[in-house]
């Protein structure tokens, strides 16, 4: 029997903690005034809350991205008369334009430029000192800082020629750098704020007969709300009364709207279709699925998985090796007897072109864009690093029952094994003891009692077996619906299955009045249509497939032999199933467990990766690393391959962010001198261009 009543089993469960690794925000991020642009911070649970946080935090990021965008507009137009100003480009062009005094208006516009258009970076290099964590800012605002610092000498008196049209231009390429890379970062978040839009804002609910419209925030547990044709549907909830094909593709991934009538259950954010309905509210505010979804998807953004720490770890690094090739190319051009501007400006090049800009966005885009598209495909992550390890996968184990099989248990006969009672008085004994419990199997054998129009009596005593079944009192007898596993347990031997029951379909439930075999109830589970298809592809990827189930030899060597597994493991109890997980990864497999994520808690707890399918609308998986929302097999596959695409996107970035700077910091130290100078603007709209390019490459990622 499978996994009987297992759903007890979750008080026992061995929690695996998934936090975001808390500590300082990476060097990039210090430019947006500390804000994180790729995942949204919410201040409380609610959705009113969600709703406000999210749209101020919107507003906020919002203004500090035009706010770039205004500073870089002045700064350009504050840039002509620099450019005219500057002796530089009037002998490139040409022309003479002088006048008494001209270098001091030369400087105040330069300072204007080097004041207002560079106060984001110099703010930005405060901060990261203060943090300790020197990164992008510091090494704009070093560059920025040495071109005016030495321009301004020169006004004033000292042998060279002046940077200040070079500062002003290279601020500018800053600028607009960027403001196109915070656009990009906040185009990964707009996912996210539409899975928060999904609600609406004012909620039909009837009152003493009445229906008002009141606000969201005001919707509470067990309200009955109207949901009238084409309008989303403001919070979880049962159907009471009416109809309708309701589109949940924005919460599951499901395609096609799924018609749902009286005791349906609907989830908060999906679209009514052409009918009314009358639903009782089961999940408003911080209880809704799409609340959960959204913590969910906000934690994995935050969290830092292995590759984002070592990006970081690579953009400090660089930070460090651009400042100190800066110096040392400063040393090496004075010391071969070039002028000091011209060291200077190797120097600001070299710092000005290896930023580490492109490594900052390189890593949090690509899981900020990965982990709302999950979200919205009905793919859920809650450990990232798990996710990235999905793609070393050897061997996945699937638990049968609501994993690869649908889990709607159906009685295909009950055969009584005494004269004392009748094939209906064994019913309604079972029913009475399984309608305490959640299991597959209680709820087949309670729509059979149904089905059959019999009396449901009352028990008492009611225990749940771990693995094995129920017992309890009906009718002053004791009673037991349990297994095969209950006599293996009890040391006695199993009664004898008549010759009609086909063993390697059917599960067998056996009923024991007063300890002695009164019964049988067999239950049928039908294999999902794209189980096969599922362990084909994972085949093709060369990924092993086992079945693991309490259920008998029988029935596991069917469906793993009908679904062209590598094998099977039956009989196994739910607290042996972490013990089976062990023993493939101590022969040195990468294992991950699929289950439902509650009887199986222990085992995705202990797999390498742990899935947990079929779980609807409960995302409170807590020891499953990754919630596969619909029940389908085929999302496993898709997992994995959404998991390695992800994961070469965010190597695909972090060659191309380092590779740039192995070409780039040689070139602006002046290696080709004098066939080829990299001036400082040049160097900036180099960066700047591979700052774009790898956000481009990480909105190229798909879930396919």
């Amino acid at each position: 029997m499978e996994d009987q009543h297992s759903h007890h089993e979750h008080h026992e469960h061995r929690h695996k903690t998934h936090t975001a690794k808390s500590g300082k925000p990476a060097g990039h991020d210090h430019g947006h005034g500390g804000h994180d642009h790729t995942a949204m911070k919410m201040a409380g649970p609610a959705h009113h809350k969600a709703h406000d946080s999210m749209s101020g935090h919107d507003e906020h990021a919002g203004h500090h991205t035009e706010n770039f965008l205004k500073r870089f507009w002045i700064c350009l137009v504050v840039t002509i008369p620099v450019l005219l100003l500057s002796h530089m480009i009037q002998q490139w062009l040409g022309f003479k334009f002088t006048f008494s005094g001209d270098k001091y208006v030369l400087l105040a516009f330069s300072s204007f430029i080097y004041f207002y258009g560079g106060r984001p970076f110099l703010v930005g290099l405060v901060r990261e000192l203060k943090w300790k964590n020197p990164g992008m800012m510091t090494l704009v605002a070093v560059a920025i800082t040495v071109a005016y610092v030495y321009s301004v000498a020169v006004v004033f008196g000292l042998r060279g020629m002046d940077f200040f049209w070079e500062l002003a231009t290279l601020i500018d390429i800053m600028l607009l750098g960027h403001w196109l890379e915070m656009k990009s970062q906040m185009a990964a978040s707009r996912a996210l704020e539409s899975l928060v839009a999904l609600l609406p804002a004012v909620v039909h609910v009837e009152r003493n007969g009445q229906i008002s419209d009141v606000p969201l925030q005001e919707l509470q547990n067990n309200d009955v709300i109207l949901v009238k044709p084409g309008e989303k549907i403001p919070a979880d909830g049962i159907i009471l009364e009416g109809s309708s094909d309701i589109n949940e593709s924005m919460l599951t991934g499901e395609s096609v709207p799924v018609k749902k009538g009286k005791d349906a259950k609907v989830i908060g954010g999906a679209v009514n279709g052409d009918g009314a309905l009358k639903v009782q509210v089961t999940g408003a505010g911080k209880d809704s699925y799409l609340n959960k979804v959204i913590n969910m998807v906000q934690s994995a953004q935050g969290a830092k998985s292995r590759t984002q720490n070592l990006a970081n770890q690579v953009a400090k690094w660089l930070t460090i090796v651009s400042i100190s090739v800066g110096a040392i190319t400063f040393i090496v051009w004075l010391t071969a007897g070039q002028e000091l501007s011209f060291a200077l400006e190797r120097m600001v090049t070299v710092m000005v072109t290896s930023c580490p800009h492109a490594l900052g966005v390189a890593i949090p885009l690509v899981v900020a864009i990965s982990t709302t598209l999950s979200a919205v495909h009905g793919l859920l992550i809650r450990n990232r690093t798990a996710f990235e390890n999905a793609r070393k996968l050897t061997t996945i184990i699937f638990d049968k029952t609501g994993t690869l099989t649908k889990g709607s248990h159906e009685v295909q006969r009950v055969i009584p094994l005494t004269d004392q009672y009748g094939a209906d008085e064994i019913l309604q004994y079972a029913a009475a003891i399984q309608q305490n419990s959640e299991h597959h199997i209680a709820h087949g054998v309670m729509r059979k009692l149904k089905e059959k129009n019999l009396a449901l009596w009352p028990s008492t005593d009611f225990k749940y077996m771990q693995g094995v079944g129920v017992t309890g009192t009906v009718n002053s007898k004791s009673v037991v619906a349990a297994g095969p596993n209950y006599f293996k347990q009890e040391g006695k031997p199993a009664p004898a299955i008549p010759a009609e029951v086909d063993q390697s379909t059917d599960t067998v439930n056996f009923v024991l009045i007063d300890n002695t075999p009164a019964g049988i109830i067999t239950l049928a589970d039908s294999i999902r249509e794209t189980a096969a298809e599922a362990i084909a592809d994972l085949k093709a990827m060369g990924i092993k497939s086992f079945l693991l189930t309490g259920d008998n030899e029988q029935v596991a060597a069917a469906v793993a032999g009908k679904l062209n597994m590598d094998g099977y493991l039956a009989n196994v109890l739910p607290h042996e199933k972490q013990s089976k997980v062990k023993e493939f990864q101590d022969k040195g497999e990468v294992v991950a467990m699929t289950g439902d994520g509650v009887n199986d808690a222990p085992a995705l707890a202990m797999a390498d990766v742990g899935i947990a399918i079929g779980s609807g609308t409960d995302v409170a998986a807590e020891t499953a690393d990754i919630i596969l929302v619909n029940s389908d097999p085929k999302d496993v596959v898709q997992m994995i391959s959404f998991g390695r695409a992800t994961y070469r996107k965010m190597i695909q970035n972090l060659v191309w962010a380092v590779g740039y700077n192995v070409i780039a910091i040689p070139l602006a130290a002046g290696i080709l001198f004098p066939r080829f100078m990299l001036n400082p603007a040049m160097g900036a709209i180099l960066m700047s261009l591979s700052t774009i390019i790898v956000a481009i490459n990480a909105k190229l990622l798909r879930v396919k």
